[in-house]
């Protein structure tokens, strides 16, 4: 029965077409599906798309995919970028896209290696996976503050992680603020290791993290981020750990009582350009698109580090609020010794010690 319908719906199609062809005067009407579904997803690029458009007509557009969402500061300081950019030059418009709506990280930067996209911003834990040694900022209790951070990520240990990002097919044009992550959880207070003894956390999908969590007395399970409200919800999980604004921004208050500034990893934004498309353009419009994305760093970690601020006096309004110790802070860094040198090898045993030395001199 069903086929019949759709064969007659077909049918009173096809004789629409031809009365409006007819009413037309003979002119050919083209519905083609190709062309109807193209402007459809075109129309909502156009729409979802913050766009920072040059007076060139013939400009070049540049298409930033982001994993955040269009509340996150990363969104705020990739348009930033693009203000910048088509200032200094009318070679390029600039698109912004937030949420996945063009690509996950991993997706989107296995397109940057394509030259099927310009820019994506992501965190270095996605990276892992076309560089081992980008795993180095995973390392757990390393990086104490900010301070510390902007000294490691401006300096040669930065530079020369930027520069491994070649033989990818990648361009490595500026060190963006992520910050650090923290714990959240609907079980109790967590100020100290024995605090964390049993909790099931949500965990990123890397083996690191799962070995810290495992090492420090806690149940660690992977999980997407879209499932991690749900996972809270239902009680699949007691807790996860983010930067405060993804905290805030994604309502983890909601269903988590209580949240730890642990501090235990800092993970930073690397700003990525398509190495092909990249060769494509003269040094005048790549040395514009470089310092954009340098200057625009400042920007971000400003902005970045006032909304998490902000987020966390927001949640402590809503949440039970509590820290580690600087004694319980080297508590964690022992106890997680074992799993920095278990990994050392798949990092690179020479990244790891040049890292951990940049970090001491920094912090002296």
């Amino acid at each position: 029965m069903k086929k019949r319908f759709r064969a007659f719906g077909l049918f009173l199609t096809l004789a629409l077409l031809l009365v409006l062809a007819v009413a037309c005067g003979g002119e050919e009407i083209d519905v083609s599906e190709d062309e109807v579904d193209s402007g459809d997803a075109e129309g909502e690029d156009e729409e979802d798309a913050e766009e920072i458009e040059s007076d060139n007509p013939d400009a070049q557009t540049l298409r930033v995919s982001l994993g955040l969402n269009d509340q996150h500061p990363l969104y705020e300081s990739a348009v930033h970028f693009g203000e910048l950019l088509t200032e200094k030059t009318d070679d390029f418009n600039v698109e912004v896209y937030h949420s996945e709506q063009i690509a996950g990280d991993v997706v989107a930067t296995e397109m940057l290696q394509n030259g099927d996209l310009e820019i994506t911003i992501p965190s270095t834990s996605p990276l892992i996976t076309f560089l081992p040694e980008y795993g180095v900022f995973d390392l757990p209790f390393v990086i104490p503050d900010h301070e510390v951070a902007d000294e490691v990520l401006d300096g040669p240990f930065g530079d020369q992680m930027l520069d491994m990002l070649e033989d990818q097919d990648l361009v490595g044009l500026a060190w963006w603020e992520n910050g650090f992550r923290n714990l959240t959880n609907d079980v109790q207070p967590v100020e100290s290791m024995d605090d964390l003894e049993g909790l099931t956390l949500r965990t990123m999908e890397t083996d690191i993290h799962l070995d810290v969590w495992e090492t420090l007395g806690a149940n660690p399970t992977p999980m997407s981020m879209g499932e991690v409200f749900t996972g809270l919800q239902q009680g699949t999980i007691d807790g996860q750990e983010n930067p405060y604004p993804t905290i805030d921004l994604e309502g983890f208050d909601e269903v988590n009582d209580y949240l730890s500034g642990t501090n235990h990893v800092y993970t930073p934004f690397v700003f990525l350009f398509s190495k092909p498309i990249w060769d494509d353009l003269d040094e005048e419009q790549q040395d514009a698109i470089a310092e954009s994305a340098y200057e625009a760093r400042e920007f971000n970690r400003e902005r970045t580090r006032e909304v998490e601020e902000s987020s966390l006096e927001d949640l402590q309004e809503r949440m039970e609020f509590s820290e580690i110790t600087d004694e319980e802070f080297e508590r964690f860094q022992e106890a997680v010794e074992p799993v920095i040198e278990d990994h050392s090898e798949a990092i690179g045993e020479d990244i790891v010690n040049d890292f951990m030395e940049e970090v001491e001199e920094a912090s002296d």
